[in-house]
């Protein structure tokens, strides 16, 4: 019923690829027989040990994690102004819980970011619930929970289809879905359920498959209708898309990899050096057997010894090894974190490595926008459907814990010292530093707090 889109047929393998470099563990270890390299006529038994052996140092998931704890160090300040009491106690339960699982709003995109820093790209859905009954009025809407919109993370796998319009607008999508499940749990047999749905400007349709046995029968439509926002004409996907200099993933995966194949190979070769192997010079025919319980015989002028590599060999490979490790940090923007200066270099001045995070620091100002920008088109497009009639601003993620408090907080004195002629500048000066400081307490005394600035009178 469903196609996919030619590109997404081209990038899966490199996406399932992506994801294990990303996680990991087990999950690369299952898979590592598609990343170890297999030496020009090595035996096969040679060749599993080999990957019974594998290891992987999991630098770039640590990466990407990095980028996406320290992006929400300090949560984003969603700024909600306006009259309705219930619009303003709604948002703020979804700062909450905003997918209906008790995420809060910066966990949910702490989430997006890392997705997209594997993936290159990240979904958000904005759906709201099914109310079978019909509601006649609004109260009976907000009663019944129809009018709790929630997000939902979409995974750039699970997306095979879509089409943009000539201003990149999306114009519809494809999400598919597969999970094993059992209809009772008295079942032994288990079946794979696979879920197609489709959205474009106004309608959903919901499409569904099930495979056991090899067989699987044909998709049948199981739900259709309007969406949330076909009042809008939108489609309610919201992209997160980095380009090729912040997807970190992209830039560091065949440097993971040769590092994998390479510390895999010095450890084989040191493993393979702890079992030395004899040697006899001997002009006689050697036919005895070697071993920890027996003895050898050898005549005057015959000679024993063991092999043993003399090492320059490893000592290269451990040195291109820590260069590798280097340069994966250096292409990510983390030079600074990717371990101490090799032999022969000199070590990074103070001035250097506050230079270097400093483009550390631009890189996660540049997430940063993208997310805020996807943040607060999610938000205003809820609020549309909606109709609270409020006005929701996204601030922050744009400092990154290089200063104290204490300097912030002299500037911001300094700045209202200046005698601008402003109460809106004052106001906004105060809660930003408010928040700023406050940034762990729950979001509705955040927001009691920049109301009760709000309404306070004027300085003098």
């Amino acid at each position: 019923m469903f196609h996919e889109h030619p590109e997404y047929s081209a990038q899966r393998p490199v996406m399932e690829m992506y994801r294990d470099l990303y996680a990991g563990g087990e999950q690369f270890k299952r898979n590592a027989f598609l990343y170890l390299s297999r030496r020009q006529k090595e035996p096969q038994q040679v060749y599993s040990e080999r990957l019974d052996r594998a290891f992987y140092e999991n630098y770039v998931g640590s990466i990407i994690d990095w980028y996406g704890a320290t992006l929400f160090r300090r949560e984003p300040q969603i700024q909600i102004d306006g009259e309705s009491r219930s619009g303003r106690a709604f948002f703020l339960e979804l700062l909450d819980d905003c997918d209906l699982r008790g995420t809060n709003l910066s966990e949910f995109y702490r989430r997006q970011v890392v997705e997209a820093m594997v993936h290159g790209t990240s979904y958000t859905l904005l759906d709201f619930p099914r109310i079978q009954e019909p509601l006649l009025t609004r109260a009976d809407e907000e009663a019944s929970g129809g009018r709790r919109g929630y997000l939902q993370h979409i995974s750039a796998m699970d997306v095979t289809d879509w089409s943009h319009d000539e201003r990149g607008v999306l114009e519809w999508i494809v999400i598919k879905n597969s999970r094993v499940r059992r209809l009772k749990a008295t079942d032994a047999e288990t079946m794979v359920e696979t879920r197609w749905t489709y959205y474009d400007r106004e309608t959903f349709q919901v499409c569904q498959s099930f495979e056991s046995r090899g067989k699987s029968t044909e998709p049948t439509k199981i739900d259709e209708g309007r969406h949330g926002l076909a009042g809008l004409n939108q489609v309610p996907v919201f992209e997160l898309r980095l380009n090729d200099g912040l997807w970190m993933m992209r830039k560091a995966a065949q440097l993971q990899l040769e590092h994998f194949n390479k510390s895999n190979a010095l450890s084989w070769a040191l493993t393979m050096g702890l079992f030395a192997m004899p040697v006899v010079y001997s002009d006689r025919e050697f036919k005895q057997i070697i071993g920890e319980s027996y003895y050898i015989q050898l005549g005057p002028e015959d000679k024993f010894g063991w092999t043993e590599p003399e090492g320059h060999v490893y000592q290269l490979a451990a040195d291109n090894l820590n260069r590798l490790q280097r340069e994966i940090y250096r292409i990510c923007y983390l030079l600074g974190q990717g371990g101490s200066a090799l032999p022969g270099e000199q070590p990074q001045s103070g001035w250097s490595k506050q230079r270097d995070f400093a483009f550390t620091q631009e890189v996660l100002r540049a997430v940063g926008d993208q997310v805020k920008d996807v943040m607060k088109a999610a938000l205003r497009s809820l609020e549309a459907a909606r109709g609270d009639g409020l006005t929701i601003d996204v601030s922050g993620m744009d400092e990154f814990d290089i200063g104290e408090f204490s300097a912030e907080l002299e500037d911001g004195e300094r700045l209202l010292k200046m005698g601008i002629g402003s109460e809106t500048f004052r106001k906004q000066v105060q809660k930003k530093l408010a928040l700023k400081y406050l940034s762990d307490l729950r979001p509705e005394l955040k927001d009691r707090i920049s109301c009760d600035i709000e309404e306070a009178e004027s300085a003098a």
